[in-house]
């Protein structure tokens, strides 16, 4: 501790500096930290006190030492004049009655301010506390997480690699295990509607006995109360025991098609053990949206810098009588001689850019176009990962003998041949997602300037049109998707693909809802197990740590964010095979001449098989 053993609080000598720490050039200058001076004491301030023009001519140990006011800096000489250390700034020109917090000196917020030169009337303690808690929150906890992170990366580190490896085990194993785990899912969900139905009975037959009747509550707002209705229980029931029925249903007659749908499972797992290196492509895809994204942020910096920087003068203390002269809050020139003043601390700091000028009356439509740069380049650079894993997974399930007749490359092949061929057709199909999504966001900018002049039907109104483009957002979506496997399949244009997979899934709308539904279920439960497993695994409460749940927060976000890449390129293998299994049923018939490309298993379950072995005969 040293010399300020005896002085645990820490006293600000002008608080409303505070409140300009907002300014980037204070904060670059300072750091995240009030820009006025700052000394420990033994004990905050009790009273309120201004020093008088009349002491300026006095020594410090008259007006601070011998009034018991020790709130100047370390090592002021008695005999200094008043006015030359607060010219230099080496004791405070005033004190406000302060309470300690936080190893600080903090002002009483209902306090009355005296009056002080220089401080606007406007401002109040509360500003001023405002503007100190934010430096020190900020800068305080940016050191926290900066020493939690230093104490616990090697575990963080730890913990996304068993997330990765846990992915990447989980969806090589389907081939084995897909099966039997859809089968105890699908269980799982029955026994969650059978004990929901026995709940539900249950309580409905206490409140029978009781008489408890929704005639005798009747209308109220108070929706808690409706579960101690006995109908409320009933209906309840009722709709769990549709659902239960349903199922049921759907199990036994679609018990086919969830065979389908597990067989490919099983033989996207086995093109993913064969292609392995598509499932770090996601890490490609990273790389180039975060270029994007960098490229869209100059450029937006850039225009809202493009103006004429404004500077002016600003002092910390202008109630100084060295300062009352000093033409404040007038231009200045940054690059000038510093202007010969005896006000201490006169800078001339950044206040903003000039609004007026030919190319500002235009940067609001310039900042439009880049965010729709911005959206295309994005769903652009999704839409080429899609259109890579695509062509990719579709060489494995057109090679009929295999590994035999798989590509040596396949990633690396339809890389270069989407880059090559298919790059206009993948920016049309961007062009129209992204202008549906900025209509989005335009919507949701005048719902948020309009909302509090808004009526009920008016907020009606918005909400359906929010919804509707919701929807239109999410079918564009699934129809590029999968018109982007037609095209690394068939490498016609986007517009005949995307008719194509539409028409093809619409014949097969079934098949697609219970392969959908299946896949859903299955990586859902992937990824709970992935994050479930990090999140469990490691205890990361320790007395070295600040916030002990910080790393274990960003182990799980790690996690669910190594999952979801792993199985989204997963998913995409899913959709790849199922297109190509749907134009193998209707393109070929197992002749000779027209071979089926699927499995052993696929042929098996559709009770279908090649006629005879066709030999090195390949699809043209």
């Amino acid at each position: 501790m040293g010399t300020n053993k005896d002085k645990p609080y820490l006293l600000y000598f002008n608080i409303f500096s505070c409140i300009l720490a907002t300014n980037i050039i204070t904060v670059a200058e300072h750091g995240l930290q009030c820009p006025t001076p700052q000394v420990c004491v033994s004990s905050c301030p009790e009273v309120s006190w201004v020093v008088d023009k009349n002491e300026f001519s006095l020594t410090v140990g008259e007006v601070f030492y011998t009034a018991n006011r020790s709130f100047c800096l370390p090592g002021v000489p008695w005999d200094m004049p008043v006015l030359e250390s607060l010219r230099r700034e080496l004791c405070p020109s005033f004190l406000l009655p302060s309470t300690p917090a936080l190893g600080r000196c903090f002002p009483w917020y209902n306090s009355t301010l005296p009056e002080l030169p220089g401080i606007s009337s406007n401002t109040s303690i509360t500003q001023g506390i405002s503007g100190l808690l934010d430096s020190l929150n900020a800068r305080d906890i940016s050191v926290k997480v900066f020493e939690d992170f230093a104490q616990s990366w090697y575990w963080i580190l730890v913990a996304l690699g068993v997330a990765l490896v846990l992915s990447l085990l989980f969806v090589l194993l389907l081939r084995l295990v897909a099966g039997p785990l859809v089968l105890v899912l699908i269980l799982g969900v029955l026994g969650v509607l059978a004990y929901g139905i026995y709940f539900c009975w249950k309580e409905y037959q206490v409140l029978r006995d009781r008489g408890a009747s929704i005639t005798q509550l009747g209308f109220t707002t108070n929706f808690s109360a409706y579960r101690s209705v006995q109908e409320t229980w009933l209906a309840a029931l009722i709709v769990l025991a549709v659902l239960e029925g349903l199922l049921l249903l759907m199990l036994i007659f679609l018990r086919q098609r969830i065979r389908i749908a597990i067989a490919l499972l099983k033989e996207a797992s086995k093109a993913v053990g064969q292609m392995m290196s598509t499932m770090f492509y996601p890490l490609v895809t990273f790389v180039l949206l975060l270029i994007c994204i960098a490229y869209w942020a100059m450029l937006a910096l850039y225009l809202a810098t493009s103006g004429q920087p404004q500077y002016v003068f600003w002092a910390p203390n202008i109630s100084l009588p060295s300062c009352e002269k000093v033409p404040v809050n007038t231009s200045c020139d940054p690059m000038a001689q510093p202007m010969n003043s005896s006000c201490p601390g006169l800078m001339c700091v950044f206040k903003g850019y000039l609004s007026t000028g030919l190319v500002q009356r235009f940067l609001f439509n310039l900042q439009i176009y880049g965010v729709l740069g911005l959206f295309w380049t994005l769903n652009w650079v999704l839409a080429l990962g899609q259109c890579v894993l695509a062509g990719a997974f579709a060489s494995f399930y057109w090679a009929f003998h295999k590994p035999r007749d798989i590509p040596t490359f396949p990633l690396s092949a339809a890389f270069i041949r989407t880059l090559r061929y298919h790059t206009g057709s993948l920016a049309f199909g961007a062009l129209i997602l992204s202008l549906v999504q900025i209509a989005r966001v335009i919507l949701e900018y005048i719902d948020h300037k309009l909302r509090g002049a808004q009526n009920p039907a008016a907020r009606c109104i918005m909400c359906c049109f929010k919804c509707c483009l919701w929807c239109l957002e999410k079918f564009i979506k699934f129809l590029n998707r999968n018109a982007y496997i037609m095209i690394a399949i068939y490498g016609k244009n986007f517009c005949v693909s995307a008719k194509n997979a539409f028409m093809l899934l619409m014949r097969n709308i079934v098949r697609v809802v219970v392969l959908d539904k299946v896949t859903d279920l299955l990586l859902l439960f992937g990824k709970l197990l992935v994050v479930g497993c990090v999140g469990l695994g490691k205890n990361f409460e320790s007395p070295h740590l600040n916030y002990y749940w910080l790393p274990i927060m960003t182990s799980i976000l790690g996690a669910y964010v190594i999952a979801s890449g792993f199985f989204s390129v997963f998913g995409m293998c899913v959709d790849t095979l199922f297109l190509c299994f749907l134009e193998d049923l209707e393109r070929n018939d197992g002749s000779p001449d027209r071979p089926y490309y699927m499995s052993k298993a696929l042929l098996k379950i559709l009770g279908k098989k090649n006629e005879t072995p066709p030999g090195d005969k390949r699809k043209k």
